[in-house]
Protein backbone atom coordinates (compact mmCIF):
# COMPACT_ATOMS: atom_id res chain seq x y z
CA UNK A 1 0.00 0.00 0.00
CA UNK A 2 1.35 3.37 -0.91
CA UNK A 3 2.05 6.12 1.42
CA UNK A 4 -0.54 8.29 -1.02
CA UNK A 5 -3.22 5.46 -0.79
CA UNK A 6 -2.92 5.20 3.72
CA UNK A 7 -3.21 8.73 3.17
CA UNK A 8 -6.01 8.19 1.41
CA UNK A 9 -8.05 5.82 3.54
CA UNK A 10 -7.30 7.95 6.93
CA UNK A 11 -8.93 10.87 4.96
CA UNK A 12 -11.74 9.07 4.38
CA UNK A 13 -11.93 7.46 7.91
CA UNK A 14 -11.56 11.40 9.08
CA UNK A 15 -14.07 12.30 6.44
CA UNK A 16 -16.56 10.15 7.32
CA UNK A 17 -16.12 10.80 11.44
CA UNK A 18 -16.45 14.12 10.95
CA UNK A 19 -18.73 14.79 7.92
CA UNK A 20 -21.63 16.31 10.11
CA UNK A 21 -19.79 18.67 11.19
CA UNK A 22 -17.87 19.44 8.06
CA UNK A 23 -20.37 19.58 5.42
CA UNK A 24 -22.77 21.18 7.79
CA UNK A 25 -25.52 22.41 5.49
CA UNK A 26 -23.68 22.10 1.94
CA UNK A 27 -23.88 18.66 0.77
CA UNK A 28 -20.64 17.30 -1.04
CA UNK A 29 -19.53 14.54 -2.79
CA UNK A 30 -17.46 12.20 -1.09
CA UNK A 31 -14.40 9.93 -1.96
CA UNK A 32 -15.97 7.87 0.55
CA UNK A 33 -16.66 4.58 -2.14
CA UNK A 34 -14.35 4.78 -5.06
CA UNK A 35 -11.55 6.36 -6.22
CA UNK A 36 -10.48 7.16 -9.86
CA UNK A 37 -6.72 6.76 -10.74
CA UNK A 38 -7.19 7.10 -14.80
CA UNK A 39 -9.47 8.01 -17.06
CA UNK A 40 -8.85 6.92 -20.94
CA UNK A 41 -11.35 9.01 -22.67
CA UNK A 42 -12.28 8.22 -26.36
CA UNK A 43 -13.99 11.17 -28.41
CA UNK A 44 -15.64 11.26 -31.75
CA UNK A 45 -16.77 14.43 -32.90
CA UNK A 46 -18.90 14.88 -36.01
CA UNK A 47 -17.78 17.02 -39.14
CA UNK A 48 -19.66 20.20 -38.01
CA UNK A 49 -18.21 19.67 -34.61
CA UNK A 50 -21.55 19.56 -33.07
CA UNK A 51 -22.09 16.70 -31.60
CA UNK A 52 -20.19 13.34 -29.91
CA UNK A 53 -20.66 10.51 -32.80
CA UNK A 54 -19.18 8.05 -30.43
CA UNK A 55 -17.55 8.14 -26.86
CA UNK A 56 -15.82 5.85 -24.74
CA UNK A 57 -14.60 6.49 -21.49
CA UNK A 58 -12.13 3.80 -19.46
CA UNK A 59 -12.06 4.55 -15.25
CA UNK A 60 -9.37 2.19 -13.79
CA UNK A 61 -9.99 2.82 -10.33
CA UNK A 62 -9.87 1.40 -6.61
CA UNK A 63 -12.72 0.60 -4.06
CA UNK A 64 -12.29 2.53 -0.81
CA UNK A 65 -14.87 0.17 0.70
CA UNK A 66 -17.04 -3.16 0.15
CA UNK A 67 -19.62 -1.97 -2.37
CA UNK A 68 -21.93 -3.62 -5.09
CA UNK A 69 -22.66 -0.24 -7.08
CA UNK A 70 -19.89 2.18 -8.34
CA UNK A 71 -21.67 5.61 -8.68
CA UNK A 72 -20.64 8.18 -11.48
CA UNK A 73 -21.84 11.27 -11.95
CA UNK A 74 -23.16 11.78 -15.82
CA UNK A 75 -25.27 14.19 -17.47
CA UNK A 76 -27.64 14.02 -19.82
CA UNK A 77 -25.70 11.91 -22.24
CA UNK A 78 -27.05 8.84 -23.96
CA UNK A 79 -25.40 5.79 -22.17
CA UNK A 80 -25.13 3.00 -25.26
CA UNK A 81 -23.06 0.05 -22.70
CA UNK A 82 -20.96 -0.25 -19.71
CA UNK A 83 -18.90 -3.22 -18.65
CA UNK A 84 -16.25 -3.84 -15.80
CA UNK A 85 -13.20 -5.59 -16.54
CA UNK A 86 -14.47 -6.35 -20.07
CA UNK A 87 -17.90 -7.96 -18.97
CA UNK A 88 -20.81 -6.31 -19.66
CA UNK A 89 -22.85 -5.34 -16.79
CA UNK A 90 -26.48 -3.51 -15.80
CA UNK A 91 -26.37 0.19 -15.10
CA UNK A 92 -28.81 2.82 -14.41
CA UNK A 93 -28.78 6.02 -15.91
CA UNK A 94 -30.99 9.18 -14.74
CA UNK A 95 -31.11 12.30 -12.80
CA UNK A 96 -27.48 12.52 -13.30
CA UNK A 97 -26.34 9.47 -12.01
CA UNK A 98 -25.20 7.10 -13.56
CA UNK A 99 -25.28 3.81 -10.66
CA UNK A 100 -22.99 0.72 -12.13
CA UNK A 101 -24.09 -2.54 -10.86
CA UNK A 102 -21.56 -5.36 -9.75
CA UNK A 103 -22.64 -8.93 -9.79
CA UNK A 104 -21.42 -8.65 -6.20
CA UNK A 105 -20.47 -6.70 -3.42
CA UNK A 106 -16.25 -6.29 -4.00
CA UNK A 107 -13.98 -5.96 -1.12
CA UNK A 108 -11.92 -2.83 -0.63
CA UNK A 109 -8.68 -2.05 -1.72
CA UNK A 110 -9.95 -4.06 -5.13
CA UNK A 111 -9.00 -2.23 -8.61
CA UNK A 112 -11.13 -2.68 -11.69
CA UNK A 113 -11.85 -0.80 -14.99
CA UNK A 114 -14.97 0.20 -15.65
CA UNK A 115 -15.60 1.02 -19.49
CA UNK A 116 -18.65 3.73 -20.28
CA UNK A 117 -19.63 3.98 -24.08
CA UNK A 118 -22.26 6.95 -25.12
CA UNK A 119 -22.57 9.43 -27.64
CA UNK A 120 -25.30 12.62 -27.85
CA UNK A 121 -24.39 16.52 -27.67
CA UNK A 122 -23.51 18.01 -24.29
CA UNK A 123 -25.75 20.16 -21.93
CA UNK A 124 -22.88 21.37 -20.74
CA UNK A 125 -19.07 21.36 -19.89
CA UNK A 126 -18.07 20.82 -23.50
CA UNK A 127 -19.39 23.50 -25.20
CA UNK A 128 -19.85 23.66 -28.83
CA UNK A 129 -19.98 26.66 -30.30
CA UNK A 130 -18.24 29.18 -33.11
CA UNK A 131 -14.88 30.73 -31.99
CA UNK A 132 -15.08 34.53 -32.08
CA UNK A 133 -14.26 34.41 -35.98
CA UNK A 134 -17.63 32.06 -36.95
CA UNK A 135 -16.05 28.99 -37.16
CA UNK A 136 -17.20 26.00 -35.48
CA UNK A 137 -15.35 25.19 -31.95
CA UNK A 138 -15.64 22.84 -29.07
CA UNK A 139 -13.79 23.78 -25.61
CA UNK A 140 -14.04 22.49 -22.25
CA UNK A 141 -15.45 24.28 -19.65
CA UNK A 142 -16.16 22.59 -16.08
CA UNK A 143 -15.70 24.44 -12.87
CA UNK A 144 -17.32 24.15 -11.01
CA UNK A 145 -18.66 20.29 -11.16
CA UNK A 146 -19.88 20.06 -15.18
CA UNK A 147 -17.25 18.03 -16.31
CA UNK A 148 -19.84 14.93 -15.70
CA UNK A 149 -22.01 16.46 -18.82
CA UNK A 150 -19.48 15.25 -20.99
CA UNK A 151 -17.44 12.69 -19.22
CA UNK A 152 -18.73 10.13 -16.16
CA UNK A 153 -16.58 10.95 -13.49
CA UNK A 154 -16.10 11.47 -9.93
CA UNK A 155 -17.12 15.43 -10.13
CA UNK A 156 -15.69 16.70 -6.82
CA UNK A 157 -12.16 18.62 -6.71
CA UNK A 158 -10.47 15.93 -4.65
CA UNK A 159 -11.27 13.32 -7.01
CA UNK A 160 -7.98 13.88 -8.32
CA UNK A 161 -7.20 11.01 -11.44
CA UNK A 162 -4.38 11.01 -14.65
CA UNK A 163 -6.92 11.31 -17.49
CA UNK A 164 -5.11 10.46 -21.44
CA UNK A 165 -7.37 12.41 -24.10
CA UNK A 166 -7.53 10.47 -27.73
CA UNK A 167 -9.77 13.15 -29.67
CA UNK A 168 -10.93 12.08 -33.35
CA UNK A 169 -12.21 15.41 -35.46
CA UNK A 170 -11.82 16.24 -38.85
CA UNK A 171 -8.14 16.90 -40.38
CA UNK A 172 -9.11 20.60 -41.02
CA UNK A 173 -9.11 21.20 -37.02
CA UNK A 174 -6.42 21.45 -34.68
CA UNK A 175 -6.67 19.68 -31.14
CA UNK A 176 -5.31 20.60 -27.45
CA UNK A 177 -5.93 19.14 -24.26
CA UNK A 178 -4.20 18.55 -20.83
CA UNK A 179 -0.70 16.54 -20.77
CA UNK A 180 1.92 15.89 -23.12
CA UNK A 181 1.24 15.32 -27.26
CA UNK A 182 1.90 11.94 -27.52
CA UNK A 183 1.02 11.98 -31.46
CA UNK A 184 -2.05 11.98 -34.03
CA UNK A 185 -2.49 9.92 -36.58
CA UNK A 186 -4.81 9.66 -39.68
CA UNK A 187 -7.52 7.19 -40.42
CA UNK A 188 -8.66 5.88 -43.19
CA UNK A 189 -11.82 8.34 -43.90
CA UNK A 190 -9.26 11.20 -43.36
CA UNK A 191 -9.79 12.27 -39.40
CA UNK A 192 -7.28 12.26 -37.05
CA UNK A 193 -6.79 10.86 -33.74
CA UNK A 194 -4.95 12.60 -31.26
CA UNK A 195 -3.31 11.48 -28.11
CA UNK A 196 -2.94 13.39 -25.03
CA UNK A 197 -1.84 12.41 -21.64
CA UNK A 198 -0.95 13.87 -18.28
CA UNK A 199 2.01 12.63 -16.15
CA UNK A 200 -0.07 13.03 -12.90
CA UNK A 201 -3.32 13.25 -11.68
CA UNK A 202 -5.32 16.38 -12.01
CA UNK A 203 -9.02 17.41 -10.55
CA UNK A 204 -11.51 16.90 -12.72
CA UNK A 205 -12.81 20.34 -13.76
CA UNK A 206 -9.41 20.79 -15.23
CA UNK A 207 -9.90 17.92 -17.90
CA UNK A 208 -10.47 19.64 -21.07
CA UNK A 209 -9.92 19.59 -25.02
CA UNK A 210 -10.13 22.43 -27.38
CA UNK A 211 -10.75 21.45 -30.76
CA UNK A 212 -11.07 24.21 -33.62
CA UNK A 213 -9.33 26.14 -36.77
CA UNK A 214 -6.64 27.55 -34.34
CA UNK A 215 -4.15 29.68 -35.32
CA UNK A 216 -1.22 28.16 -33.05
CA UNK A 217 1.95 29.66 -32.36
CA UNK A 218 5.07 29.78 -29.81
CA UNK A 219 7.21 32.31 -28.41
CA UNK A 220 10.33 33.24 -29.52
CA UNK A 221 13.33 32.30 -27.08
CA UNK A 222 13.82 29.76 -24.59
CA UNK A 223 11.36 28.68 -21.88
CA UNK A 224 11.26 26.45 -19.18
CA UNK A 225 8.54 24.27 -20.41
CA UNK A 226 6.80 24.17 -23.89
CA UNK A 227 4.71 26.55 -24.25
CA UNK A 228 2.03 27.29 -27.42
CA UNK A 229 -0.66 29.73 -27.88
CA UNK A 230 -4.06 28.76 -30.07
CA UNK A 231 -5.76 31.93 -30.54
CA UNK A 232 -8.44 32.25 -33.39
CA UNK A 233 -6.99 33.68 -36.77
CA UNK A 234 -7.87 37.06 -36.03
CA UNK A 235 -5.80 37.13 -32.67
CA UNK A 236 -2.75 35.62 -34.81
CA UNK A 237 -1.13 38.87 -35.35
CA UNK A 238 -1.57 40.13 -31.11
CA UNK A 239 -1.19 36.95 -29.94
CA UNK A 240 2.51 37.44 -29.27
CA UNK A 241 2.58 40.31 -27.34
CA UNK A 242 -0.56 39.68 -25.66
CA UNK A 243 0.67 36.74 -24.11
CA UNK A 244 4.00 38.45 -22.77
CA UNK A 245 3.48 37.87 -19.34
CA UNK A 246 3.56 33.96 -19.78
CA UNK A 247 7.13 33.40 -19.92
CA UNK A 248 8.13 35.56 -17.34
CA UNK A 249 5.60 34.17 -15.56
CA UNK A 250 6.29 31.07 -15.42
CA UNK A 251 9.81 31.87 -14.61
CA UNK A 252 8.89 33.88 -11.56
CA UNK A 253 6.76 31.26 -9.69
CA UNK A 254 9.01 28.74 -10.97
CA UNK A 255 11.71 30.74 -8.98
CA UNK A 256 9.66 31.60 -6.03
CA UNK A 257 7.38 28.00 -5.66
CA UNK A 258 8.78 25.25 -6.84
CA UNK A 259 9.67 23.85 -11.01
CA UNK A 260 6.53 23.85 -13.16
CA UNK A 261 4.45 20.79 -12.43
CA UNK A 262 3.54 20.06 -16.23
CA UNK A 263 4.41 18.82 -19.11
CA UNK A 264 3.71 21.52 -21.05
CA UNK A 265 1.53 24.77 -21.16
CA UNK A 266 -1.15 25.51 -23.70
CA UNK A 267 -2.47 29.55 -24.12
CA UNK A 268 -5.97 29.00 -25.42
CA UNK A 269 -8.68 31.52 -26.55
CA UNK A 270 -11.62 30.16 -26.92
CA UNK A 271 -15.11 29.09 -25.44
CA UNK A 272 -15.69 29.69 -21.23
CA UNK A 273 -17.97 31.83 -19.41
CA UNK A 274 -14.96 32.85 -17.30
CA UNK A 275 -12.32 35.48 -17.96
CA UNK A 276 -10.14 32.64 -17.57
CA UNK A 277 -10.21 28.95 -16.49
CA UNK A 278 -7.02 27.66 -15.11
CA UNK A 279 -7.18 23.71 -16.71
CA UNK A 280 -3.76 22.18 -15.67
CA UNK A 281 -1.68 22.19 -18.35
CA UNK A 282 -3.98 23.57 -20.94
CA UNK A 283 -6.07 27.53 -19.42
CA UNK A 284 -8.65 28.77 -21.57
CA UNK A 285 -9.04 32.47 -21.51
CA UNK A 286 -12.35 34.15 -22.59
CA UNK A 287 -12.55 35.09 -26.04
CA UNK A 288 -12.23 38.30 -25.35
CA UNK A 289 -9.37 38.63 -24.31
CA UNK A 290 -7.15 40.85 -27.18
CA UNK A 291 -9.87 42.71 -27.77
CA UNK A 292 -9.45 46.28 -27.99
CA UNK A 293 -10.05 48.00 -24.50
CA UNK A 294 -9.67 51.82 -25.16
CA UNK A 295 -10.01 53.02 -21.80
CA UNK A 296 -7.67 50.29 -19.66
CA UNK A 297 -4.55 51.32 -17.66
CA UNK A 298 -1.63 49.91 -20.09
CA UNK A 299 1.47 48.05 -18.29
CA UNK A 300 4.30 49.79 -18.40
CA UNK A 301 6.10 46.43 -18.69
CA UNK A 302 4.18 44.86 -21.46
CA UNK A 303 2.58 47.02 -23.50
CA UNK A 304 -1.09 45.58 -22.65
CA UNK A 305 -3.77 46.11 -20.27
CA UNK A 306 -3.25 46.04 -16.56
CA UNK A 307 -6.06 43.10 -16.76
CA UNK A 308 -4.67 41.52 -19.22
CA UNK A 309 -1.18 41.20 -17.14
CA UNK A 310 -2.95 40.09 -14.08
CA UNK A 311 -5.39 37.43 -15.82
CA UNK A 312 -2.35 35.37 -17.11
CA UNK A 313 -0.17 35.56 -14.50
CA UNK A 314 -3.17 34.68 -12.57
CA UNK A 315 -4.30 31.49 -14.52
CA UNK A 316 -0.69 30.59 -14.59
CA UNK A 317 -0.33 30.93 -10.75
CA UNK A 318 -3.27 28.28 -10.47
CA UNK A 319 -0.87 25.75 -12.45
CA UNK A 320 0.89 25.30 -8.82
CA UNK A 321 -2.26 26.04 -6.45
CA UNK A 322 -5.93 24.84 -7.51
CA UNK A 323 -4.43 22.11 -10.22
CA UNK A 324 -1.16 20.72 -8.48
CA UNK A 325 -2.00 21.63 -5.14
CA UNK A 326 -6.24 21.27 -4.91
CA UNK A 327 -8.67 22.33 -2.56
CA UNK A 328 -9.80 19.01 -0.26
CA UNK A 329 -13.33 21.07 -0.22
CA UNK A 330 -15.37 23.65 -1.33
CA UNK A 331 -15.28 25.53 1.94
CA UNK A 332 -11.40 25.53 0.89
CA UNK A 333 -11.63 27.09 -2.46
CA UNK A 334 -9.37 30.43 -1.39
CA UNK A 335 -6.65 27.49 -0.94
CA UNK A 336 -6.83 28.28 -5.20
CA UNK A 337 -8.84 31.56 -5.64
CA UNK A 338 -6.71 33.43 -3.15
CA UNK A 339 -3.47 31.90 -3.83
CA UNK A 340 -4.13 32.48 -7.65
CA UNK A 341 -5.21 36.24 -6.85
CA UNK A 342 -2.08 37.07 -4.42
CA UNK A 343 0.64 35.42 -6.40
CA UNK A 344 -0.80 37.22 -9.63
CA UNK A 345 -0.17 40.77 -7.48
CA UNK A 346 3.50 38.96 -6.50
CA UNK A 347 4.29 39.19 -10.32
CA UNK A 348 2.88 42.83 -10.11
CA UNK A 349 5.31 43.94 -7.60
CA UNK A 350 8.02 42.05 -9.24
CA UNK A 351 7.34 43.10 -12.36
CA UNK A 352 5.38 46.58 -12.52
CA UNK A 353 6.57 48.12 -9.10
CA UNK A 354 5.98 48.86 -5.41
CA UNK A 355 3.28 51.56 -6.29
CA UNK A 356 1.29 48.99 -9.15
CA UNK A 357 1.38 46.54 -6.65
CA UNK A 358 0.04 48.74 -3.40
CA UNK A 359 -2.59 49.83 -5.93
CA UNK A 360 -3.77 46.41 -6.95
CA UNK A 361 -3.94 45.31 -2.93
CA UNK A 362 -6.08 48.62 -2.29
CA UNK A 363 -8.20 47.79 -5.17
CA UNK A 364 -8.54 43.81 -3.60
CA UNK A 365 -9.39 45.52 -0.20
CA UNK A 366 -12.45 47.49 -1.84
CA UNK A 367 -13.77 44.52 -3.46
CA UNK A 368 -13.85 42.86 0.29
CA UNK A 369 -15.35 45.78 1.84
CA UNK A 370 -18.29 46.05 -0.86
CA UNK A 371 -18.90 42.32 -0.85
CA UNK A 372 -19.44 42.34 2.88
CA UNK A 373 -21.68 45.09 3.33
CA UNK A 374 -23.86 42.67 1.31
CA UNK A 375 -23.20 39.44 2.61
CA UNK A 376 -20.94 38.66 5.54
CA UNK A 377 -19.54 35.28 5.83
CA UNK A 378 -16.57 33.82 6.62
CA UNK A 379 -13.74 32.42 4.17
CA UNK A 380 -14.45 29.45 5.05
CA UNK A 381 -17.95 28.75 3.71
CA UNK A 382 -19.55 25.65 4.53
CA UNK A 383 -22.93 26.81 3.38
CA UNK A 384 -23.45 27.89 0.33
CA UNK A 385 -25.18 25.66 -2.16
CA UNK A 386 -24.71 27.45 -5.24
CA UNK A 387 -20.91 26.64 -6.14
CA UNK A 388 -20.96 29.26 -8.41
CA UNK A 389 -21.72 32.24 -5.87
CA UNK A 390 -18.23 30.90 -4.16
CA UNK A 391 -16.50 32.80 -6.72
CA UNK A 392 -16.44 36.14 -4.46
CA UNK A 393 -14.01 38.24 -3.25
CA UNK A 394 -13.91 36.45 -0.05
CA UNK A 395 -12.30 33.62 -1.65
CA UNK A 396 -10.43 35.77 -4.24
CA UNK A 397 -9.33 39.20 -3.14
CA UNK A 398 -9.68 38.16 1.04
CA UNK A 399 -8.21 35.06 0.39
CA UNK A 400 -5.02 37.09 -0.89
CA UNK A 401 -5.14 39.74 1.46
CA UNK A 402 -4.87 36.26 4.14
CA UNK A 403 -1.54 36.10 2.42
CA UNK A 404 -0.24 39.25 2.37
CA UNK A 405 -0.97 39.63 6.29
CA UNK A 406 1.00 36.14 6.81
CA UNK A 407 4.02 37.15 4.79
CA UNK A 408 4.11 40.83 6.44
CA UNK A 409 3.84 39.24 9.92
CA UNK A 410 6.37 36.53 9.31
CA UNK A 411 9.05 37.99 7.07
CA UNK A 412 9.46 36.94 3.73
CA UNK A 413 12.36 33.99 4.27
CA UNK A 414 9.88 32.23 6.47
CA UNK A 415 6.57 32.97 4.39
CA UNK A 416 8.03 31.37 1.33
CA UNK A 417 9.49 28.81 2.72
CA UNK A 418 6.60 28.20 4.42
CA UNK A 419 4.69 27.85 1.07
CA UNK A 420 7.21 25.94 -0.91
CA UNK A 421 6.92 23.04 1.89
CA UNK A 422 3.41 23.11 1.73
CA UNK A 423 3.45 22.99 -1.84
CA UNK A 424 5.44 20.13 -1.65
CA UNK A 425 3.84 18.34 0.80
CA UNK A 426 0.67 18.59 -1.06
CA UNK A 427 1.77 18.30 -4.88
CA UNK A 428 -0.73 16.45 -6.99
CA UNK A 429 -2.81 15.91 -4.05
CA UNK A 430 -5.63 17.71 -1.99
CA UNK A 431 -4.77 20.26 0.82
CA UNK A 432 -7.13 21.95 3.58
CA UNK A 433 -7.12 24.92 5.43
CA UNK A 434 -5.34 23.69 8.57
CA UNK A 435 -3.05 21.82 6.19
CA UNK A 436 -1.70 25.38 4.97
CA UNK A 437 -1.61 26.44 8.46
CA UNK A 438 1.31 23.64 9.67
CA UNK A 439 3.38 24.15 7.09
CA UNK A 440 3.29 28.00 8.10
CA UNK A 441 3.75 26.93 11.90
CA UNK A 442 6.27 24.60 11.14
CA UNK A 443 8.31 27.11 9.42
CA UNK A 444 7.92 29.85 11.40
CA UNK A 445 7.66 28.23 15.06
CA UNK A 446 4.59 30.23 15.86
CA UNK A 447 0.87 29.45 16.64
CA UNK A 448 -1.21 31.13 14.30
CA UNK A 449 -4.34 29.23 15.28
CA UNK A 450 -5.63 32.59 16.64
CA UNK A 451 -5.11 34.29 13.24
CA UNK A 452 -6.57 31.40 11.35
CA UNK A 453 -9.59 31.51 13.45
CA UNK A 454 -10.29 34.69 13.40
CA UNK A 455 -9.47 35.91 9.67
CA UNK A 456 -10.70 32.29 7.82
CA UNK A 457 -13.27 30.87 9.71
CA UNK A 458 -14.95 34.18 11.04
CA UNK A 459 -16.52 36.96 9.18
CA UNK A 460 -15.71 40.37 8.68
CA UNK A 461 -12.35 42.71 9.06
CA UNK A 462 -11.17 45.42 11.37
CA UNK A 463 -12.53 48.50 11.03
CA UNK A 464 -10.39 50.68 13.74
CA UNK A 465 -11.06 54.14 15.43
CA UNK A 466 -7.72 55.89 16.61
CA UNK A 467 -8.19 58.72 19.11
CA UNK A 468 -4.73 60.50 20.47
CA UNK A 469 -4.00 63.25 23.02
CA UNK A 470 -0.84 64.70 23.27
CA UNK A 471 -0.34 66.55 26.89
CA UNK A 472 3.08 67.30 28.96
CA UNK A 473 5.15 65.58 26.17
CA UNK A 474 3.34 62.34 26.50
CA UNK A 475 1.02 61.01 23.63
CA UNK A 476 -2.13 58.70 24.78
CA UNK A 477 -3.30 56.47 21.77
CA UNK A 478 -6.66 54.67 22.28
CA UNK A 479 -7.50 52.12 19.26
CA UNK A 480 -10.43 51.20 19.10
CA UNK A 481 -12.49 48.42 16.82
CA UNK A 482 -16.15 49.03 16.03
CA UNK A 483 -16.75 46.10 13.57
CA UNK A 484 -19.53 43.17 14.69
CA UNK A 485 -18.24 40.20 15.85
CA UNK A 486 -14.95 39.33 18.05
CA UNK A 487 -12.02 41.77 17.97
CA UNK A 488 -8.55 41.15 15.95
CA UNK A 489 -5.46 40.72 17.74
CA UNK A 490 -3.11 41.55 14.89
CA UNK A 491 -0.60 44.00 16.30
CA UNK A 492 -1.28 47.47 14.21
CA UNK A 493 1.57 49.18 13.24
CA UNK A 494 1.32 53.39 13.87
CA UNK A 495 3.13 56.01 12.46
CA UNK A 496 3.69 59.06 14.22
CA UNK A 497 5.09 62.26 12.19
CA UNK A 498 6.49 65.29 14.05
CA UNK A 499 8.71 68.53 12.68
CA UNK A 500 11.38 66.53 13.47
CA UNK A 501 10.51 63.32 11.80
CA UNK A 502 8.82 60.00 12.15
CA UNK A 503 8.57 57.17 14.93
CA UNK A 504 6.94 53.59 14.43
CA UNK A 505 4.72 52.23 17.34
CA UNK A 506 3.41 48.63 16.99
CA UNK A 507 0.00 48.38 18.90
CA UNK A 508 -1.42 45.28 20.56
CA UNK A 509 -4.88 44.80 21.08
CA UNK A 510 -6.06 42.52 23.63
CA UNK A 511 -9.62 43.38 22.89
CA UNK A 512 -11.86 45.98 21.27
CA UNK A 513 -9.69 48.88 22.76
CA UNK A 514 -5.98 49.41 23.00
CA UNK A 515 -4.44 51.70 25.01
CA UNK A 516 -0.73 53.19 25.20
CA UNK A 517 1.31 55.86 25.82
CA UNK A 518 3.95 56.87 24.16
CA UNK A 519 6.58 59.72 25.38
CA UNK A 520 6.76 62.14 22.60
CA UNK A 521 8.78 65.87 23.08
CA UNK A 522 7.03 67.47 20.37
CA UNK A 523 3.03 67.42 18.99
CA UNK A 524 2.04 64.92 16.08
CA UNK A 525 1.66 66.60 12.92
CA UNK A 526 0.23 63.30 11.51
CA UNK A 527 -0.60 60.24 12.48
CA UNK A 528 -0.98 56.93 10.50
CA UNK A 529 -2.57 53.45 11.20
CA UNK A 530 -0.69 50.85 9.09
CA UNK A 531 0.78 53.21 6.38
CA UNK A 532 2.55 50.30 4.92
CA UNK A 533 -0.67 48.65 4.00
CA UNK A 534 0.08 45.32 5.67
CA UNK A 535 -3.50 44.26 7.60
CA UNK A 536 -6.83 44.39 5.49
CA UNK A 537 -8.90 47.21 7.42
CA UNK A 538 -10.73 50.51 7.25
CA UNK A 539 -9.45 53.10 9.62
CA UNK A 540 -9.93 56.22 11.07
CA UNK A 541 -7.80 58.57 12.73
CA UNK A 542 -9.23 61.65 15.05
CA UNK A 543 -7.32 64.02 17.44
Amino acid sequence: MTNKLRRSLLLLALLLITSSVVFADRVERLVDTWVPRHYVVSLTLNDKLTEIVTARTRIDLLLLKKTAVIDLDFGELKTISVSVNAEPVSFTHANGKLEVKLAKAVDPLTSMVVDIVYQGKPKDGLIMTADKDGQPSVVGDNWPNRVHHWIPVLDHPSAKAKVTFLITAPAREEVVANGRFNGVETTADGNRIWNYATGGPIPPYCMIIAVGQFARLEPTGPTLTPLSYYVPHSDRAVAIKGFAPSIPSLDYFNEIVAPYPYDKLAMIVGATQFGGMENAGAIVFTSTLFNPKPSAKISRRFGIPNGTVSVIAHEIAHQWFGDSVTESTWADLWLSEGFATYFAGLFVQRFEGETAFQEYMRAASEQVFTYEKKKLMPIFDRDTEDLMALLNPNNYQKGAWVLHMLRSSLGDEVFFRGIRDYYHAHRDDTASTEDLRGALEKASGKDLKPFFTRWIYEAGHPKYELSWQWRNRELRLVLGQVQAGNAFLDPVPVTITTASGKRDVVLKPEGKEAVETVRLGERPTKIEIDPRNTILKEATVRP
